[in-house]
Protein backbone atom coordinates (compact mmCIF):
# COMPACT_ATOMS: atom_id res chain seq x y z
CA UNK A 1 0.00 0.00 0.00
CA UNK A 2 0.87 3.36 -0.78
CA UNK A 3 0.45 6.74 1.23
CA UNK A 4 0.27 10.33 0.43
CA UNK A 5 0.15 12.70 2.67
CA UNK A 6 -2.04 15.90 1.89
CA UNK A 7 -0.77 18.86 -0.35
CA UNK A 8 -1.06 22.27 0.71
CA UNK A 9 -3.75 24.67 1.51
CA UNK A 10 -5.26 25.42 -2.33
CA UNK A 11 -5.21 29.20 -0.66
CA UNK A 12 -1.39 29.30 -0.51
CA UNK A 13 -0.88 28.06 -3.83
CA UNK A 14 -3.37 30.56 -4.86
CA UNK A 15 -0.63 33.03 -3.52
CA UNK A 16 2.12 31.45 -5.52
CA UNK A 17 0.09 31.72 -8.54
CA UNK A 18 -0.27 35.87 -8.23
CA UNK A 19 3.89 35.91 -8.12
CA UNK A 20 5.54 36.65 -11.79
CA UNK A 21 8.15 33.51 -13.34
CA UNK A 22 11.04 35.64 -12.13
CA UNK A 23 9.86 36.00 -8.41
CA UNK A 24 9.16 32.35 -8.30
CA UNK A 25 12.12 31.32 -9.64
CA UNK A 26 14.44 34.11 -7.01
CA UNK A 27 12.01 32.65 -4.19
CA UNK A 28 12.79 28.71 -5.33
CA UNK A 29 16.74 29.54 -5.89
CA UNK A 30 16.42 31.06 -2.09
CA UNK A 31 14.91 28.54 -0.59
CA UNK A 32 17.90 25.98 -2.07
CA UNK A 33 20.42 28.54 -0.62
CA UNK A 34 18.23 27.90 2.88
CA UNK A 35 18.11 24.50 2.78
CA UNK A 36 21.65 23.79 1.45
CA UNK A 37 22.99 19.92 1.89
CA UNK A 38 19.60 19.14 3.36
CA UNK A 39 17.81 18.96 0.15
CA UNK A 40 17.98 17.51 -3.76
CA UNK A 41 15.81 18.11 -6.26
CA UNK A 42 15.59 15.64 -9.43
CA UNK A 43 14.75 16.92 -12.49
CA UNK A 44 12.65 14.26 -15.06
CA UNK A 45 14.42 14.53 -18.76
CA UNK A 46 10.61 15.28 -19.43
CA UNK A 47 10.17 18.01 -16.77
CA UNK A 48 10.31 21.68 -18.74
CA UNK A 49 12.99 24.06 -18.88
CA UNK A 50 11.50 26.27 -15.90
CA UNK A 51 11.66 23.22 -13.84
CA UNK A 52 15.19 21.72 -15.09
CA UNK A 53 16.84 25.03 -13.80
CA UNK A 54 16.62 24.03 -10.67
CA UNK A 55 17.41 20.66 -10.52
CA UNK A 56 20.55 19.41 -8.83
CA UNK A 57 20.32 15.87 -10.74
CA UNK A 58 18.48 14.87 -14.22
CA UNK A 59 17.84 12.06 -15.90
CA UNK A 60 15.36 8.91 -16.49
CA UNK A 61 12.64 7.64 -13.78
CA UNK A 62 15.35 4.79 -12.09
CA UNK A 63 18.66 6.67 -13.02
CA UNK A 64 16.98 9.37 -10.55
CA UNK A 65 15.92 6.90 -7.84
CA UNK A 66 19.59 5.53 -8.20
CA UNK A 67 20.58 9.20 -7.45
CA UNK A 68 18.09 9.76 -4.45
CA UNK A 69 19.55 6.32 -2.73
CA UNK A 70 23.41 7.23 -3.23
CA UNK A 71 22.32 10.86 -1.99
CA UNK A 72 23.35 11.75 1.94
CA UNK A 73 20.31 14.59 1.42
CA UNK A 74 17.52 14.60 3.80
CA UNK A 75 14.53 15.79 1.49
CA UNK A 76 14.67 14.59 -2.26
CA UNK A 77 11.91 16.73 -3.88
CA UNK A 78 10.86 14.52 -7.09
CA UNK A 79 10.33 16.57 -9.76
CA UNK A 80 8.81 13.86 -12.01
CA UNK A 81 5.48 11.59 -11.57
CA UNK A 82 4.08 9.71 -8.94
CA UNK A 83 5.66 5.91 -9.52
CA UNK A 84 9.13 7.53 -9.83
CA UNK A 85 8.95 9.01 -6.43
CA UNK A 86 7.58 5.76 -5.50
CA UNK A 87 10.57 4.03 -6.47
CA UNK A 88 12.59 6.63 -4.71
CA UNK A 89 10.67 5.93 -1.62
CA UNK A 90 11.30 2.47 -2.20
CA UNK A 91 15.25 2.65 -2.77
CA UNK A 92 16.19 5.38 -0.09
CA UNK A 93 17.26 5.01 3.25
CA UNK A 94 14.27 5.19 6.50
CA UNK A 95 15.74 8.98 7.45
CA UNK A 96 14.97 10.64 3.92
CA UNK A 97 11.97 12.25 2.80
CA UNK A 98 10.85 11.96 -0.66
CA UNK A 99 8.54 15.04 -2.22
CA UNK A 100 6.39 15.47 -4.91
CA UNK A 101 5.73 18.68 -5.74
CA UNK A 102 2.59 18.13 -7.16
CA UNK A 103 -0.11 14.81 -5.99
CA UNK A 104 -2.08 14.77 -8.95
CA UNK A 105 1.22 14.20 -10.79
CA UNK A 106 0.48 10.35 -12.12
CA UNK A 107 1.07 8.75 -14.92
CA UNK A 108 -1.81 7.72 -17.46
CA UNK A 109 -0.06 4.36 -18.97
CA UNK A 110 0.96 3.35 -14.92
CA UNK A 111 -2.64 3.88 -14.11
CA UNK A 112 -3.89 1.39 -16.93
CA UNK A 113 -2.25 -1.60 -14.74
CA UNK A 114 -3.78 -1.12 -11.25
CA UNK A 115 -3.34 -4.29 -8.73
CA UNK A 116 -6.63 -5.92 -8.79
CA UNK A 117 -6.77 -6.02 -12.40
CA UNK A 118 -4.05 -7.34 -12.62
CA UNK A 119 -4.25 -10.50 -9.56
CA UNK A 120 -7.45 -10.97 -11.77
CA UNK A 121 -5.89 -12.00 -14.96
CA UNK A 122 -2.93 -13.99 -13.26
CA UNK A 123 -5.44 -16.10 -11.27
CA UNK A 124 -7.18 -16.23 -15.10
CA UNK A 125 -4.02 -17.44 -16.91
CA UNK A 126 -2.91 -19.61 -14.42
CA UNK A 127 -6.11 -21.97 -13.99
CA UNK A 128 -6.35 -21.30 -18.04
CA UNK A 129 -3.21 -23.10 -18.50
CA UNK A 130 -1.83 -25.07 -15.68
CA UNK A 131 1.44 -23.11 -15.16
CA UNK A 132 2.43 -22.99 -11.78
CA UNK A 133 3.27 -19.44 -9.59
CA UNK A 134 6.49 -18.98 -8.62
CA UNK A 135 5.63 -18.19 -5.25
CA UNK A 136 5.52 -21.88 -4.30
CA UNK A 137 9.39 -22.38 -5.34
CA UNK A 138 11.86 -22.47 -2.72
CA UNK A 139 14.24 -20.05 -5.04
CA UNK A 140 12.16 -18.37 -7.98
CA UNK A 141 15.89 -16.82 -9.41
CA UNK A 142 16.97 -20.32 -10.14
CA UNK A 143 15.93 -21.40 -13.76
CA UNK A 144 13.30 -23.21 -14.13
CA UNK A 145 13.51 -27.26 -12.89
CA UNK A 146 13.32 -29.44 -15.91
CA UNK A 147 10.23 -30.57 -16.58
CA UNK A 148 8.69 -27.62 -14.68
CA UNK A 149 6.75 -24.23 -16.39
CA UNK A 150 5.46 -20.96 -14.56
CA UNK A 151 4.18 -17.79 -15.16
CA UNK A 152 6.53 -15.09 -15.01
CA UNK A 153 5.48 -11.38 -14.28
CA UNK A 154 7.53 -8.43 -15.74
CA UNK A 155 6.43 -5.06 -15.40
CA UNK A 156 8.21 -1.95 -16.67
CA UNK A 157 9.46 1.22 -14.25
CA UNK A 158 6.30 2.60 -15.55
CA UNK A 159 4.11 1.10 -12.43
CA UNK A 160 2.90 1.44 -9.09
CA UNK A 161 5.16 0.86 -5.73
CA UNK A 162 1.89 -2.03 -5.78
CA UNK A 163 2.77 -3.97 -8.90
CA UNK A 164 6.28 -3.91 -8.12
CA UNK A 165 5.33 -5.53 -5.12
CA UNK A 166 3.36 -7.83 -7.23
CA UNK A 167 6.08 -8.91 -9.19
CA UNK A 168 8.69 -9.33 -6.38
CA UNK A 169 6.74 -11.34 -4.64
CA UNK A 170 5.24 -14.11 -7.46
CA UNK A 171 9.31 -14.10 -8.76
CA UNK A 172 8.63 -11.79 -11.16
CA UNK A 173 11.36 -8.64 -11.99
CA UNK A 174 11.24 -4.96 -13.22
CA UNK A 175 12.52 -3.32 -16.47
CA UNK A 176 13.18 -0.40 -18.08
CA UNK A 177 13.56 0.34 -21.44
CA UNK A 178 17.29 -0.27 -21.48
CA UNK A 179 17.46 -3.18 -20.01
CA UNK A 180 14.16 -5.10 -21.46
CA UNK A 181 15.72 -7.94 -23.45
CA UNK A 182 17.92 -8.94 -20.93
CA UNK A 183 14.94 -9.16 -18.38
CA UNK A 184 12.74 -10.69 -20.40
CA UNK A 185 15.61 -13.47 -21.64
CA UNK A 186 15.57 -14.01 -17.83
CA UNK A 187 12.15 -14.42 -17.12
CA UNK A 188 11.98 -16.53 -20.04
CA UNK A 189 14.74 -18.61 -18.42
CA UNK A 190 12.39 -18.91 -15.28
CA UNK A 191 9.88 -19.84 -16.62
CA UNK A 192 10.65 -22.78 -18.64
CA UNK A 193 10.06 -24.47 -21.71
CA UNK A 194 6.70 -24.12 -21.60
CA UNK A 195 6.10 -21.31 -19.63
CA UNK A 196 5.01 -17.58 -19.87
CA UNK A 197 5.72 -14.21 -19.22
CA UNK A 198 3.06 -11.74 -18.22
CA UNK A 199 4.30 -8.14 -19.30
CA UNK A 200 2.74 -4.80 -18.15
CA UNK A 201 1.61 -1.71 -18.36
CA UNK A 202 3.12 -1.22 -21.61
CA UNK A 203 2.24 -3.33 -24.58
CA UNK A 204 4.34 -1.62 -27.39
CA UNK A 205 7.68 -1.79 -25.31
CA UNK A 206 6.81 -5.54 -25.00
CA UNK A 207 6.31 -6.36 -28.36
CA UNK A 208 9.48 -4.44 -29.58
CA UNK A 209 11.44 -6.06 -26.78
CA UNK A 210 9.65 -9.55 -28.05
CA UNK A 211 10.30 -9.07 -31.99
CA UNK A 212 13.95 -8.10 -31.05
CA UNK A 213 14.93 -11.58 -29.37
CA UNK A 214 13.03 -13.44 -32.21
CA UNK A 215 9.53 -13.81 -31.34
CA UNK A 216 7.54 -14.04 -34.05
CA UNK A 217 3.64 -12.26 -33.87
CA UNK A 218 1.94 -15.53 -32.96
CA UNK A 219 4.12 -15.60 -29.79
CA UNK A 220 2.63 -12.73 -28.13
CA UNK A 221 -0.81 -11.95 -27.34
CA UNK A 222 -2.50 -8.54 -26.13
CA UNK A 223 -4.23 -9.05 -22.89
CA UNK A 224 -7.25 -6.54 -22.03
CA UNK A 225 -8.81 -6.36 -18.70
CA UNK A 226 -12.22 -7.55 -18.11
CA UNK A 227 -12.00 -9.09 -21.59
CA UNK A 228 -12.22 -12.77 -19.65
CA UNK A 229 -15.42 -11.71 -18.38
CA UNK A 230 -17.17 -11.15 -21.85
CA UNK A 231 -15.55 -13.83 -23.62
CA UNK A 232 -13.42 -16.84 -23.59
CA UNK A 233 -9.82 -16.23 -23.91
CA UNK A 234 -8.53 -19.29 -22.61
CA UNK A 235 -7.48 -20.80 -25.91
CA UNK A 236 -5.92 -17.21 -27.30
CA UNK A 237 -3.48 -17.91 -24.38
CA UNK A 238 -2.37 -20.90 -24.40
CA UNK A 239 0.49 -20.53 -27.68
CA UNK A 240 2.07 -17.23 -26.49
CA UNK A 241 4.57 -17.08 -24.79
CA UNK A 242 4.35 -13.11 -23.65
CA UNK A 243 1.15 -11.82 -22.44
CA UNK A 244 1.23 -7.98 -23.11
CA UNK A 245 -1.02 -5.84 -21.26
CA UNK A 246 -2.76 -3.46 -22.87
CA UNK A 247 -1.56 -0.38 -21.47
CA UNK A 248 0.17 2.21 -23.74
CA UNK A 249 1.93 5.91 -23.53
CA UNK A 250 0.07 8.71 -24.58
CA UNK A 251 2.93 10.54 -25.86
CA UNK A 252 4.59 8.08 -27.73
CA UNK A 253 1.36 6.83 -29.69
CA UNK A 254 1.33 9.75 -31.26
CA UNK A 255 4.03 9.20 -34.04
CA UNK A 256 2.75 7.51 -37.00
CA UNK A 257 4.91 5.75 -39.80
CA UNK A 258 3.51 8.95 -42.03
CA UNK A 259 4.81 11.39 -40.04
CA UNK A 260 8.31 9.26 -40.45
CA UNK A 261 7.93 9.12 -44.10
CA UNK A 262 7.09 12.99 -44.58
CA UNK A 263 10.44 13.67 -42.88
CA UNK A 264 12.22 11.72 -45.36
CA UNK A 265 10.23 13.07 -47.99
CA UNK A 266 12.09 16.63 -46.83
CA UNK A 267 15.13 15.48 -45.74
CA UNK A 268 16.49 11.87 -47.79
CA UNK A 269 19.28 11.90 -46.03
CA UNK A 270 17.46 12.68 -42.37
CA UNK A 271 17.89 10.27 -39.38
CA UNK A 272 14.92 9.04 -37.20
CA UNK A 273 15.14 7.67 -34.06
CA UNK A 274 12.29 6.12 -31.77
CA UNK A 275 11.59 4.71 -28.14
CA UNK A 276 10.45 1.46 -27.50
CA UNK A 277 7.32 2.64 -25.91
CA UNK A 278 6.30 3.63 -30.26
CA UNK A 279 4.09 1.29 -31.72
CA UNK A 280 6.36 -1.69 -33.34
CA UNK A 281 5.42 0.07 -37.31
CA UNK A 282 6.98 3.28 -36.08
CA UNK A 283 9.90 1.23 -34.53
CA UNK A 284 10.65 -0.85 -37.74
CA UNK A 285 10.23 2.26 -39.39
CA UNK A 286 12.97 4.10 -38.17
CA UNK A 287 16.47 4.55 -38.31
CA UNK A 288 17.31 3.56 -34.85
CA UNK A 289 15.43 2.79 -31.28
CA UNK A 290 15.79 2.89 -27.67
CA UNK A 291 15.68 4.19 -24.24
CA UNK A 292 15.92 8.06 -23.46
CA UNK A 293 19.67 7.96 -22.29
CA UNK A 294 19.95 5.91 -25.62
CA UNK A 295 18.27 8.47 -27.59
CA UNK A 296 20.44 10.88 -25.99
CA UNK A 297 23.80 9.62 -26.97
CA UNK A 298 22.82 8.34 -30.26
CA UNK A 299 21.83 12.30 -31.21
CA UNK A 300 25.34 13.02 -29.57
CA UNK A 301 27.48 10.36 -31.84
CA UNK A 302 25.90 11.94 -35.14
CA UNK A 303 28.22 14.15 -36.76
CA UNK A 304 27.78 17.85 -37.02
CA UNK A 305 25.28 18.92 -39.70
CA UNK A 306 23.05 15.93 -39.29
CA UNK A 307 19.14 16.28 -39.68
CA UNK A 308 17.41 14.45 -36.94
CA UNK A 309 13.67 13.75 -36.03
CA UNK A 310 12.93 11.98 -32.95
CA UNK A 311 9.63 10.54 -31.38
CA UNK A 312 9.56 11.45 -27.98
CA UNK A 313 8.72 13.90 -25.49
CA UNK A 314 8.72 17.25 -26.66
CA UNK A 315 10.75 19.09 -23.73
CA UNK A 316 13.90 16.66 -24.23
CA UNK A 317 13.52 17.01 -27.83
CA UNK A 318 13.79 21.24 -27.27
CA UNK A 319 17.02 20.48 -25.16
CA UNK A 320 19.11 18.06 -27.14
CA UNK A 321 18.40 20.49 -29.86
CA UNK A 322 19.79 23.24 -27.96
CA UNK A 323 22.30 21.18 -26.64
CA UNK A 324 23.80 20.36 -30.69
CA UNK A 325 23.09 23.81 -32.23
CA UNK A 326 25.46 22.29 -35.47
CA UNK A 327 23.03 19.83 -35.79
CA UNK A 328 19.63 20.24 -36.52
CA UNK A 329 17.01 18.32 -33.75
CA UNK A 330 13.11 18.11 -34.58
CA UNK A 331 9.99 16.54 -32.79
CA UNK A 332 8.03 13.83 -35.63
CA UNK A 333 5.22 15.10 -34.03
CA UNK A 334 5.34 19.34 -34.99
CA UNK A 335 1.83 19.68 -33.01
CA UNK A 336 2.98 17.41 -30.06
CA UNK A 337 2.23 18.74 -26.45
CA UNK A 338 4.61 17.66 -23.28
CA UNK A 339 3.47 14.81 -21.28
CA UNK A 340 0.40 16.56 -19.85
CA UNK A 341 1.05 14.84 -16.26
CA UNK A 342 4.78 16.01 -16.52
CA UNK A 343 3.60 18.95 -17.28
CA UNK A 344 1.77 19.08 -13.85
CA UNK A 345 4.91 19.36 -11.90
CA UNK A 346 4.85 23.55 -12.33
CA UNK A 347 7.67 26.00 -10.45
CA UNK A 348 4.62 27.53 -8.08
CA UNK A 349 4.26 23.90 -7.06
CA UNK A 350 8.25 23.49 -6.36
CA UNK A 351 8.50 26.89 -4.35
CA UNK A 352 5.26 25.88 -2.34
CA UNK A 353 7.04 22.55 -0.86
CA UNK A 354 10.36 24.05 -0.61
CA UNK A 355 9.23 27.20 1.66
CA UNK A 356 7.00 24.91 3.56
CA UNK A 357 10.09 22.81 4.08
CA UNK A 358 12.30 25.51 5.57
CA UNK A 359 9.66 26.40 7.82
CA UNK A 360 9.95 22.99 9.07
CA UNK A 361 7.03 21.23 7.22
CA UNK A 362 7.04 18.46 5.20
CA UNK A 363 4.28 18.54 2.70
CA UNK A 364 3.60 15.79 -0.15
CA UNK A 365 5.41 12.81 1.33
CA UNK A 366 5.59 10.14 -0.64
CA UNK A 367 5.40 6.81 1.60
CA UNK A 368 5.73 3.57 0.22
CA UNK A 369 4.45 0.87 3.55
CA UNK A 370 7.21 -1.28 4.49
CA UNK A 371 5.77 -4.76 3.47
CA UNK A 372 5.35 -3.44 -0.16
CA UNK A 373 8.58 -1.81 -0.17
CA UNK A 374 10.52 -5.17 0.80
CA UNK A 375 8.42 -7.19 -2.09
CA UNK A 376 9.44 -4.30 -4.48
CA UNK A 377 12.64 -4.08 -3.76
CA UNK A 378 12.87 -8.38 -4.25
CA UNK A 379 11.73 -7.47 -8.11
CA UNK A 380 14.47 -4.88 -8.25
CA UNK A 381 17.16 -6.08 -7.00
CA UNK A 382 16.51 -8.72 -9.81
CA UNK A 383 16.83 -6.41 -12.06
CA UNK A 384 19.65 -5.41 -10.88
CA UNK A 385 21.49 -8.47 -10.78
CA UNK A 386 21.32 -8.87 -14.46
CA UNK A 387 24.58 -7.22 -16.82
CA UNK A 388 23.42 -6.52 -19.71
Amino acid sequence: MVFTLPMAPSTRLDHYWTLSEEDVCQRIISAKKTLGDRLMILGHHYQSDEIILHADETGDSFMLAQMAQDSQAELIVFCGVHFMAESADILTRDDQVVILPNIRAGCSMADMAVLEDVELAWEYILDSTGLRDPIHRNNPDEHAPPGESFLIPVTYMNSSADLKSFVGLHGGIVCTSSNASGVLQWAFDRAGSEGKVLFFPDQHLGRNTGLEMGLDEEEMVVWTPNDWQKEDKRSGIIHPKLILWHGYCSVHKRFTVEQIENFRKLHPDGIVVVHPECTKEVVRAADAYGSTEYIRRFVASQPSGSNIAIGTEINLVRRLNLAYPDTKITCLDEKICPCSTMYMIQPPYLLDVLEQCCEGKIPNQIIVEKETADEAILALRRMLSIHV
